[in-house]
């Protein structure tokens, strides 16, 4: 137990500096604060007495914003427009010191923002009571996707792996996947991806880190047992022609999935009590490819990645986990 501890330990502490590349949506994340004790005599709903906002970064952003609290160096692509959405996202990424030179601003595009709105007395915690998406795709534009796929390339010299964040907002398009995926692997780089609607449109990746409900709407089957789980997940590691897929389950943990292996079940770290599940698929993937990049093997990254997702969904809004509280959760965890 205690040589499977101190192995963890030494993979976490080998996090630090490793850069690692993030292509994909980013998206402004805005949480608005206020109290309510009242329902409007105009109709049927809650007042809301407004109290405070705050922005953090979203989607693929929040990818990066993991890595860097992980000890790592995030090295950002992606599209945002010329807004004050785009101007936010700018500011929190330098606010940590994050590079910014990959991201592209966009005259006619408008940086996705997800607003959610959190209400409750003054002497009691807000629960989230409404979320409003503010949506667009990025232009599908050659010169664009020619930038990017320059970004991509360029990066591969400078990084340890790839991580995509695909929200099918359009920044990963399959035409630029399919010209840098090849030359990635060839380099021996790995090549991760969380993506909400096309899971099988990128194959020849190293890894994935589906849920449930995204491998359901993939196969168009419904996961009602473990025999159709495992089913799935094979077909899932066939088509996406991945070295490993990390099924993530909610409640009921996860599961690992690797070529001409028996399938690695991981019951769920924590309690099943949680607190807000924002972006912890986030959290999961950052640190699943970190830890790869790192020596880490699927199965002990796959373990560190639980971790992450136990330590994350205890926490309000869209959170981070930090390479201290993995190595708490090593050391004392269950």
């Amino acid at each position: 137990m205690k040589k499977n501890r101190d192995n963890f330990l030494n993979i976490i502490d080998r996090f630090a500096g490793r850069p690692i590349t993030v292509w994909g949506d980013f998206i402004l994340d805005e949480y608005i604060f206020g109290t309510t004790r009242r329902i409007s005599r105009e109709a049927p709903v809650l007042i809301l007495s407004y109290e405070a906002n705050q922005f953090v970064l979203g989607g693929a952003a929040n990818s990066v914003r993991n890595l860097k609290s992980l000890g790592a160096v995030p090295l950002p692509v992606g599209v945002i427009g010329k807004d004050e959405a785009g101007k936010q996202i700018l500011k929190l990424l330098k606010k940590e010191n994050i590079t910014t030179i990959h991201i592209r601003c966009e005259q006619t595009y408008r940086t996705p923002i997800k607003t959610r709105i959190l209400a409750g007395e003054a002497t009691t915690k807000k629960q989230q009571i409404l979320r409003i998406d503010r949506e667009e795709s990025v232009p599908n534009a050659r010169e664009l996707k020619t930038d990017l796929q320059k970004s991509l390339m360029e990066l591969r010299k400078k990084t340890e792996a790839l991580l995509i964040s695909d929200y099918n907002y359009g920044t990963v398009r399959r035409d630029v996947f399919d010209k840098v995926i090849s030359a990635f692997k060839k380099d021996g780089l790995i090549v991760s991806l969380d993506s909400r609607f096309r899971l099988l449109d990128f194959p020849g990746i190293t890894v994935c880190t589906p849920n449930e409900p995204e491998v359901e709407t993939s196969l168009h089957t419904f996961l009602k047992n473990e025999k159709i789980l495992h089913a799935c997940g094979r077909e899932i590691l066939k088509k996406t022609e991945a070295d490993a897929v990390l099924l993530t389950r909610g409640g009921q943990g996860m599961q690992l999935y690797e070529r001409k292996k028996t399938p690695f079940s991981i019951p769920i770290y924590g309690t099943t009590d949680i607190v807000d599940v924002t972006g912890a698929g986030d959290s999961v993937i950052s640190v699943f490819t970190l830890a790869v990049a790192s020596g880490a093997s699927y199965r002990e990254a796959a373990l560190l990645a639980n971790y992450a997702g136990g330590i994350v969904v205890m926490k309000k809004g869209t959170a981070t986990v930090t390479s201290d509280e993995l190595k708490e959760a090593v050391t004392f965890g269950n």
